[in-house]
């Protein structure tokens, strides 16, 4: 290990170099401004930092816990701030601003409805969680019901919703790493790649955290900066920033009216609810309820959050409108179509250059990479942790593997769920990254959130239904995307979709509710009989904590 991170700069400077010798010839959008030398230091200077920061955490992450969930020792602030890292991921900055700036008042329902799911976790969620689990929410579903079945159907839940994920911010990591160096998307997406896998497998959870608090203290500052000239830009009025955007949008007072994205008043509701929901449902942040200490540091962990997202989501309000004016009337932004350079998930990169020049769209770009970064560790970490924990160690060896057996298992589970976000990023290339995360949000409350909420709350649940209610929201979910307008007439090009609705959530996390209670209640088996009577105990536990105190030191 010594050997890899005494070469690793070697490495990075390489790749840099490389792209930055290869950039004059290479065609295309990106390869048509010149590079910026000052976001390419910045970037480097970044990558060299987290790189130190991954070789710090390794020499501390000796045991499964420390890997996992950085020991458990992290405080309510820190890992709120960690989780405000894990939220505003690329998919917020660049897809929710680009969002926006395509579609105007439509892109506030994706930041909106994350918004609207944080009293769901701190209400419902975080401190039942935090006393009944170890590192993983399979801990929590299977905690009075078969570990086998449960965990085989959380851990492809979990898999189905990291894989997805980790799509939408390759794809912004490319495009990103694209306009910087002008190097190709497929070998930007592979150094992002690269990156990630490092990360995890040598820093865990300790040095993924620290990644995120950085960046999220990173880009908060950065994005204030950017509202604030922003709004000087019109005077600190939003009405001449409204207006003005209204002027110039090829919609003109359209974009300030809902139905620019969503004209379907069901599908604006099943939108909402896949994100409010969802957001509640997604493994790499309820992985984080078991870095604190104890539920009471969970709780706190919730509202820091909150503070930290709702503050960014009303700053990337002014961010995505004002692009509307300063780059999408700019005709230095747009290429010789007419386009935007680098796509419409830029914008917000754009801006930056706009409001500071060259020095600032280098720090923006090093906080955006940053971002990426930080957000495809923790997912690679909880997909990794779902083949590890949930299969390896208490499916295949029924609890009997060694912590070193099950950390070597994730450091390989790693390398191959990077592998495959390489390869799938190159495939969505042209997808919008919000529009990819809200697809994911809508398969997490569907999968996801109905057995974790119907295993802490109800005591009828039984294994049978749990494995029911999992595999009918993840089946539905995946099948009513196919069949929808965006995948059946958008890439499959027939005429009509087989499913009227974009947005499947509404209609298959109801579905996962009705098929687990249905099926819990018609099983009248001894093991069910049993499995409800062990829920005084998991109730008790997850009001009080006793019994949780040491149980991320497991």
């Amino acid at each position: 290990m010594k050997l890899v991170f005494r070469f690793l700069p070697v490495f990075v400077m390489g790749l840099a170099s490389t792209a930055a010798l290869a950039a004059p010839a290479i065609q295309g959008e990106a390869a048509r401004r010149p590079l910026n030398l000052s976001a390419i230091l910045m970037f480097l200077l970044f990558v060299l930092f987290t790189l130190g920061i991954t070789r710090w955490a390794a020499r501390r992450t000796r045991s499964a816990s420390d890997f996992y969930a950085a020991g458990g020792g992290l405080t309510g602030f820190q890992n709120g701030l960690a989780i405000a890292g894990d939220m505003v991921s690329a998919a917020s900055f660049l897809g929710i601003s680009a969002m926006m700036f395509d579609k105007g008042y439509d892109g506030l329902i994706y930041a909106l409805g994350v918004v609207a799911g944080w009293p769901i976790i701190l209400f419902i969620v975080a401190e039942r969680l935090r006393n009944l689990g170890r590192y993983t929410f399979a801990d929590v579903v299977s905690y009075r019901l078969a570990q086998k079945p449960v965990r085989i159907t959380a851990a492809c839940g979990t898999l189905t919703v990291v894989i997805m994920y980790l799509v939408a911010q390759m794809v912004g990591a490319g495009k990103l790493i694209e306009l910087l160096f002008g190097t190709s998307y497929e070998s930007a997406v592979v150094i992002v790649g690269l990156l990630m896998v490092l990360y995890v497998m040598f820093g865990g959870m300790l040095a993924t955290t620290w990644v995120q608090i950085i960046k999220a203290a990173l880009l908060l500052g950065g994005v204030t900066f950017m509202a604030i000239m922003v709004l000087a830009y019109f005077g600190f009025s939003p009405e001449a920033m409204f207006a003005g955007a209204a002027r110039v949008h090829d919609k003109g007072l359209a974009i300030l009216s809902p139905g620019g994205l969503v004209s379907n008043p069901i599908d604006a509701i099943s939108l909402g609810v896949g994100m409010m929901f969802g957001t509640a449902g997604l493994p790499h942040i309820l992985m984080r309820f078991f870095t604190v200490a104890d539920a009471r540091e969970a709780r706190k962990s919730v509202l820091y959050a909150t503070g930290f997202i709702g503050y960014f989501y009303l700053l990337i309000l002014v961010v995505g409108f004002g692009a509307i004016v300063m780059v999408g009337a700019d005709p230095a932004y747009r290429d010789a179509a007419g386009k935007i350079i680098g796509g419409s998930n830029m914008v917000a990169v754009h801006l930056s250059h706009a409001i500071g020049g060259d020095l600032f769209l280098g720090f923006i770009s090093a906080v955006a990479f940053a971002t990426i970064l930080a957000v495809v560790a923790g997912l690679a970490l909880s997909g990794a942790s779902a083949v590890s924990h949930d299969l390896y160690a208490n499916v295949f060896r029924r609890g009997q593997a060694s912590e070193k057996d099950e950390i070597r298992v994730s450091k390989a589970a790693t390398l191959a769920i990077g592998v495959l976000a390489m390869v799938l990023g190159v495939m969505f290339e042209k997808q919008n990254i919000a529009f990819l995360s809200g697809l994911v949000l809508a398969i997490a409350a569907s999968v996801n959130f109905p057995v974790l909420f119907l295993s802490m709350f109800w005591k009828g649940l039984t294994t049978r239904g749990a494995v029911a209610g999992s595999l009918a929201g993840l089946a539905s979910a995946v099948a009513l995307l196919v069949l929808g307008p965006t995948v059946w007439v958008g890439i499959l090009h027939h005429a009509k979709p087989v499913f009227p609705y974009a947005n499947p959530a509404l209609f298959s996390m109801t579905l996962a509710f009705a098929c687990a209670w249905l099926v819990s209640v018609l099983d009248r088996s001894a093991q069910a009989s049993a499995e409800r009577q062990r829920y005084g105990a998991q109730f008790v536990r997850a009001m009080t904590g006793i019994g949780a105190a040491g149980a991320s030191q497991h």
